[in-house]
Formats: structure tokens, C-alpha cells, sequence
């Protein structure tokens, strides 16, 4: 009954914005969320369950809520996008972020493996239109390859290892598996850590499968990226938060450590080539890999801090990459060009967007208060207690984050306009200002409650 009432109201977009009124279906999908939120305070002490297949809990109800909030501001910031276009096509558009967001609820909701798996790859169906039909470029073709064919071959390993699952123990039930799988042979349970996790991480992205990312996201427009950078990358997090239960005695296994030491050094490196971007799609995008590995590494450390940490990093994160990336695509409707070293001066030119790009650029670097600094340092702590020599490699990388932070700051607000852009645009758009508005109201409210988000 949730799901129905949430596609309704997702679906009622279609004939608003058609008519050019958007702010009726903001107002009527934030309502819906916020009062989602009022009503999941039950799910951070017991689980609710809708049916024998659907549930929800601590783990799952936070990402579900942004999921619902994130649909209406990314069909706010793909207004001026889907001006030109026709009435079919902005009602196509509509219909495929409305079925992406109904399929994103289904996968945190459900609690069965075997209907994870569907609704986990059915999101790569409205994720690769979007970025088909609607990205600006010849080169989405290929980005769409890339994501298409990193997603299908990670998800072939965890396909059979479910079925391996099922077969051994009669049940895909999450919470059933957990508790049941103690007797399994090591040799098995050994070869399901190793295989099982593969898509999780294409999905994060891990380092060294991240490179369908960058693509995706440069080519993806802007509905395509706040969607991906916000919650399609979480599906990752949220596998491996209930996959590593099921192999916790594992969890010293030389493998693991194999992995959270190629996670730690995805993050340094990277925080490196971030340094190198001049697309500011693209920085946005190395960004997104480099706080998603570490969240990697501390997922693994399976600490009720390194999760809770991880948590908090994945939640603060999809909400600041998506208001980075909404932010990004207001210069570049202006400026028509992704070009660093071309978008100079926008404080001159447009005072307003100054104190947005400074909030989420804090955000991004994790200064306090905000609730990514609380998951970072809650992270580097795990990571430091389980190895002491960790601390370098987040030094470092915490350093780099700010560094190139404040260097998309400098390099887009500060200087002096070309000679093609002096034009002063005084203000942003009143729909971009609400969309950075409501980006930022979760952030705040995170910060002064952060039990909202408590998983341990």
C-alpha cells in the first residue's frame, strides 16, 4: 500500500508539468516525504513489515525517504532541460524517473534476496534511458555501454551465489540468512564472500571497477546524475550493509583485507585525479568514488562505529553530490560549457549561487558540523583501530578533499569573467533556489538529530 500510495503520487507529475506547474508536485512529494519521515521513528527500535516480502528497518527506511525526496528536485532541476522538448517526451521523461523511483523504493523495501536481485538490476533499465535518450552528447552511447556491461558482469557473480544460498540453506530471506548459515562448509562460505560482493562494488564504486562512473555521470543529464550520485550508488553500500552479516566469521579473511586496502587506496588516488579535472561533471564524479571507497573499507571493518560511520558518509553524501551536481548544471545552462578554466566569476555574475556552492563545498570536505564530517571521523577511527598505518591514507585523502574542494570554489566563483560571459545574471531562478533549499533543510536537520539516521 506504501509503494501504490508513493507511484500515485509520483505519477500525478505527469500532468502538472505539462502545464508548466511544477511547484504542485514539489509541494505534494515533499508533503508525502516529510510525512514519511514523521512516521519512521518506529523503524529505528522495530521493523515494520508490510507483507511476508516487503519490510522496513533502521537500515532501510533513511534511504527510502531520500529516494522519495530526491524525485521531485531532480524534476525541478531538469525543468530548463526539458523546456524545448516536446509534450511526449517531457511525459516520457516523467514516466521513466517515476518507474526509477518506484523501483529504487522496491529494492530498500524488500527482504528477499531473490527480489533485491530483480528490483536491483531493474533500476539499470530507467537509469540507462535517461542517459540514452536524454543526455546531450554522442558519447552517452558509449557511457551507456560502459555502465551496462560493468553492472551486468558484477551482477552475474552475485546472481549465482545467490542461488547457491538458496539452494543450501531453503530460504533467501535476509534476516532468516544471517542466522542460518553457520553450518554451511567453509569452502563454500569462503567462495561466497569472494563472489558474492563483486556487484556491490561496481555498484559503490570500488576503485579499479569505478570507470563506468565518470562517463555515466558526464554524460548523464542532470536528473540522471543527482539520481545516481544520490541514491544508485547507496544500493551498493546497502548490499554490502546485508551481505557482510551472512559472512562475519570471515571477516579477518586475507581477501577482505585485500579489498579495504584497495578501497583505502582508491580514496588517496582518486582525491589525486580530482586535483587534474578541469569538467566539473567529472570532479564531482571522482569525488563520489573517492568518499564511496572509503565507505567500502569501513562497511568491511563490520564495527558497530565503522557502520554507523558509513552510514552517515552515505547518507550526507547523496544529498551533498546531488546539490553538486544541480549546482553544477545551473552554470552550465548558463555558460554552456563544463570547462573550469571557461566558467570564471560566477560571484560577480551571480552573487546568490556563491553561498549555495560554499555550503555544499563544506559539506563535501566534511568540515563540522555537518554530518559528513561525523561519519568521516567516525570511519577514520574504525579504520585506525583496525590498522594503526590506515592513518597516513586518511590524512592524506582528507587533506586532498579539501583541497580540491576549495579549488571547484576558486575556479568557478572567483576571477575574473571571460569575455563571452560578463553578462551579471544577478540571481539564480526561483526554482533553483528551492532546489538547493531543499538539499540543504535534510543536511541541517540531520545535523541537530542525527538519531534519525542511528543504525547501531
Amino acid at each position: 500500500m506504501l509503494i501504490t500510495s508513493i507511484t500515485m503520487s509520483t505519477l500525478q507529475m505527469i500532468s502538472p508539468w505539462v502545464s508548466k506547474t511544477p511547484w504542485k508536485t514539489c509541494l505534494t512529494l515533499s508533503t508525502m516525504t516529510a510525512t514519511l519521515v514523521m512516521t519512521t521513528n518506529s523503524f529505528q527500535t522495530k521493523e515494520m513489515t508490510f507483507s511476508h516480502l516487503m519490510s522496513l528497518d533502521f537500515i532501510s527506511s533513511p534511504l527510502m525517504i531520500l529516494s522519495a525526496w530526491l524525485a521531485p528536485l531532480m524534476m525541478l532541476a531538469s525543468k530548463a532541460h526539458m523546456k524545448d522538448k516536446t509534450k511526449v517526451q517531457k511525459k516520457i521523461f516523467l514516466t521513466i524517473t517515476s518507474l526509477l523511483q518506484m523501483t529504487l523504493i522496491m529494492t530498500f523495501t524488500v527482504n528477499e534476496w531473490v527480489l533485491f536481485f530483480i528490483m536491483f538490476e531493474t533500476t539499470l533499465i530507467p537509469t540507462l534511458t535517461l542517459i540514452t535518450k536524454f543526455g546531450a552528447q554522442k558519447e552517452r552511447l558509449i557511457a551507456s555501454s560502459y555502465f551496462m556491461i560493468y553492472t551486468l558482469c558484477g551482477s552475474l557473480p552475485l546472481l549465482t551465489s545467490l542461488m547457491i544460498l538458496n539452494t543450501k540453506t531453503g530460504t533467501s530471506n535476509m534476516m532468516v540468512l544471517t542466522l542460518q548459515t553457520d553450518g554451511v562448509n567453509m569452502y563454500m562460505k569462503n567462495m561466497w564472500w569472494m563472489i558474492s560482493l563483486t556487484g556491490f562494488f561496481i555498484k559503490m564504486p570500488l576503485f579499479s571497477v569505478h570507470l563506468w562512473l565518470p562517463k555515466a555521470h558526464v554524460e548523464a543529464p542532470v536528473a540522471g546524475s543527482m539520481i545516481l550520485a544520490a541514491v544508485l550508488l547507496k544500493m551498493g553500500g546497502y548490499g554490502l550493509l546485508r551481505m557482510a552479516p551472512i559472512f562475519n566469521p570471515f571477516s579477518t579473511l586475507l581477501t577482505n583485507k585485500i579489498i579495504m586496502a584497495l578501497a583505502l587506496w582508491g580514496t588517496l588516488m582518486t582525491s589525486m585525479i580530482c586535483l587534474r579535472q578541469t569538467d566539473l561533471k567529472s570532479l564531482i564524479a571522482y569525488s563520489s568514488v573517492a568518499h564511496m571507497s572509503m565507505t567500502t573499507a569501513a562497511i568491511l571493518i563490520m564495527t558497530s562505529w565503522s557502520w554507523q560511520g558509513a552510514y552517515n558518509m552515505m547518507i550526507a553524501h547523496g544529498l551533498t553530490s546531488s546539490l553538486l551536481f544541480a549546482l553544477a548544471n545551473t552554470i552550465y545552462e548558463r555558460s554552456h560549457t563544463r570547462n573550469m578554466t571557461i566558467t570564471r566569476g560566477y560571484k560577480i555574475l551571480m552573487p546568490s549561487m556563491y553561498m549555495w556552492w560554499m555550503l555544499a563545498m563544506l559539506s563535501n570536505m566534511s568540515l563540522p558540523p555537518t554530518m559528513n564530517f561525523l561519519g568521516e571521523i567516525m570511519m577514520i577511527f574504525s579504520l585506525m583501530n583496525w590498522s594503526v598505518l590506515t592513518v597516513l591514507v586518511t590524512a592524506v585523502a582528507t587533506v586532498m578533499t579539501a583541497l580540491y574542494s576549495l579549488y571547484t570554489v576558486i575556479m568557478t566563483q572567483h576571477g575574473k569573467p571571460m569575455n563571452n560571459n560578463k553578462n551579471p545574471t544577478n540571481s539564480m531562478k526561483s526554482t533553483e533556489m528551492m532546489n538547493s533549499l531543499m538539499h540543504i533543510l535534510p543536511l541541517t536537520l540531520m545535523i541537530t538529530m542525527p538519531e534519525i539516521i542511528k543504525i547501531t
